[in-house]
């Protein structure tokens, strides 16, 4: 309360001194005319124009007064005046030159015709000075105080969104950085200035630059640059080993959302090169719609994430099955904040077990099976191989046999490129499950289809929370192998494939994305060390660790024999499904299941004989 009376106190002595020199600003302009008329040349202004200026003094005093409260001339924060405080400045000042003259011509006094235009002229000057001189004194003293700020900037881009974000940074008085320059692509900008800061080129004069001033942070502010052209700039910017940030998508940009407070460090994302994957969503809400829908594995990385698009899609029911009960619960709760009329059931389950997954088939009748459930951390799984089989192979094998027994329509299972001449115990049970949905297809009414895809950022044993962790920790950031290359995709892209396969599946297909050029892991290494502020190998060292168990220099889409056609997207293509004895492989299968229940001490050999094209990688010494 105190504080609200001190606010008030300091409004209203703030007001009364602007009265007090409005008043005085009205003196000056009634005489001012007179002497720019009379004074200049002559040095003598005549008695009778003097004497009908200062009789009229009083009223357009009052009036004025009374004008500039109108177009609120006193409730302006004039630190902050622009373009709205400027128009009201004119309006006001023309309305009152127009009042004044009604005045002289009510009291009949006389006035050279030219007193009127100049009176309006020098209001409105005086009126536009003194009150944008709390503006020009604020931003004097915020240049002064932005001497001493540390964090020396380079703006990329000079167009709306930059122009915000300049204006924020050097308006605020919190801000500790000072923006030195501006990139630009467009010649038509170069040498002008935004915020009285230069244009100096476009982006090959980055590098240039940024040693020139000094730079230690750069701000790219295009919120429209597509995937190609952010990779283009950050992996020039990288050159310079300035700490990278960007504004965020174009929409927040229509939404008057950008500000400083929405820069975020450039995400690795940025540097895939390519556009995010665009997928016809209507068709997947028209699929998912009505439908029950069962996920398995539904609280991991893409089972959680299928979760989500598939109850923004009103399915009549959404039943999440999984054996971690946090993540179990985790998703429960996300759902049920954000769907609060879904009808969600989360359940506690393994996929190999038989009964229990029986059980709920037979209870809840889905009309979808996603199947997510499964082990895929490689080298983990390296080391306990039975257990990837039984969870894997022998756990698909069982939720299918449930789904048919359950008149399920459709079964659609996350595969991996893994599954490509496997040179590990998880790829080659994802070349198993891919193998018996194959056969499972042909032989039921349910429909059952494959999704293959690449490494995901950010799922769960992603390798970018690991670097950033160790980039965090101080180094040394770990790498198998100097040439290690992957296919990389978002969690939301590799979901909305897995939905649209469920569209477009036909039964027995192995849908594969087409994920553009594959990326190395040391060049993803460095770009996020760079992009942590950070010089490669002085600040944050590398390590080469060697490949580890399983683990190959790189991972194909599509076997050789498979082929490839294409679907209505066409970034989703689909393999021709290989022909293999389905008889020999059901026994192979038994056998392999009474091998692992068995705890045998070597699985690989017989893996071997159920998928030709496995390879194990002998363990580096």
């Amino acid at each position: 309360m105190k504080l609200l009376y001190q606010m008030n106190k300091q409004l209203i002595h703030r007001r009364i001194v602007l009265v007090l020199i409005d008043i005085m600003m009205v003196c000056i302009a009634s005489i001012a005319p007179l002497w720019f008329r009379f004074a200049i040349e002559s040095e003598m202004i005549p008695k009778i124009y003097l004497n009908a200026a200062w009789n009229t003094i009083v009223v357009n005093i009052i009036v004025t007064l009374i004008v500039f409260y109108i177009f609120r001339l006193y409730h302006s924060l004039w630190a902050f005046a622009g373009t709205a405080e400027a128009q009201n400045i004119v309006a006001a000042c023309s309305l009152c030159a127009v009042l004044n003259f009604c005045t002289f011509q009510i009291m009949r006094l006389p006035i050279p015709r030219s007193y009127y235009f100049i009176y309006a002229m020098v209001l409105t000057v005086i009126t536009t000075a003194v009150r944008f001189s709390y503006r020009i004194l604020r931003g004097i003293k915020h240049k002064q105080k932005n001497k001493k700020n540390e964090i020396k900037v380079m703006v990329i881009g000079a167009g709306e969104a930059a122009n915000t974000v300049i204006k924020e940074i050097v308006n605020s008085n919190y801000s500790t950085m000072t923006i030195k320059c501006i990139i630009d692509d467009n010649a038509m900008k170069w040498g002008r200035f935004i915020q009285g800061i230069k244009i100096v080129g476009g982006r090959n004069k980055i590098v240039e630059y940024a040693a020139f001033y000094g730079v230690d942070e750069i701000i790219i502010a295009i919120p429209s640059a597509s995937r190609a052209t952010m990779k283009e700039l950050v992996e020039i910017c990288q050159e310079t080993n300035c700490k990278l940030r960007t504004l965020p998508g174009i929409y927040q940009l229509v939404n008057g959302e950008v500000n400083v407070s929405k820069l975020r460090d450039v995400d690795v994302e940025d540097l895939l090169g390519r556009d995010p994957i665009k997928v016809d969503l209507d068709s997947i809400m028209n699929y998912v719609r009505d439908k029950v829908v069962l996920v398995t594995g539904g609280g991991g990385s893409i089972g959680s994430e299928l979760c989500r698009q598939i109850a923004g899609h009103n399915p009549k029911q959404l039943i999440i099955v999984d054996i971690y009960e946090n993540n179990a619960y985790d998703i429960q709760q996300e759902l049920k904040y954000k769907h609060p009329y879904l009808d969600l059931v989360v359940l506690i389950a393994s996929v190999r077990n038989t009964n229990r997954m029986n059980s709920i088939m037979e209870e809840y009748h889905p009309d979808i099976v996603y199947h997510a459930a499964a082990h895929k951390h490689v080298p983990l799984m390296e080391e306990s191989p039975n257990e990837a089989i039984k969870n894997n192979v022998f756990g698909t094998w069982k939720t299918a046999q449930a789904a048919v027994q359950n008149g399920v329509k459709k079964f659609v299972m996350i595969s991996t490129d893994k599954a490509v001449n496997p040179t590990n115990i998880m790829g080659a049970s994802k070349r198993i499950c891919e193998m018996i949905i194959q056969t499972y297809n042909r032989h039921y009414d349910t429909e059952f289809v494959a999704v293959r895809f690449g490494n995901v950022l950010g799922s769960n044993g992603s390798v970018i929370p690991l670097f950033k962790r160790q980039i965090l920790e101080g180094g040394p950031v770990t790498v198998t192998h100097p040439d290690i290359i992957r296919y990389f995709m978002t969690i939301p892209e590799a979901v909305s494939l897995v939905l649209q396969a469920g569209v477009y599946a036909k039964g027995g297909e192995i849908f594969v994305l087409d994920m553009g050029e594959p990326v190395r892991i040391l060049d993803l290494a460095k770009n996020l060390i760079r992009l942590s502020g950070y010089k490669v190998d002085e600040d944050i060292k590398i390590e080469f660790t060697g490949l580890r168990p399983g683990e190959k220099l790189y991972e194909e889409l599509l076997m050789n024999e498979e082929g490839l056609t294409d679907t209505e997207n066409k970034l989703i293509h689909i393999g021709k499904p290989i022909v293999f004895d389905e008889t020999k492989f059901f026994v192979q299968l038994n056998e392999l299941k009474k091998e692992v229940e068995k705890e045998c001490s070597d699985v690989r050999p017989l893996i071997k004989e159920i998928v030709p094209t496995y390879v194990p990688r002998k363990k580096s010494m």
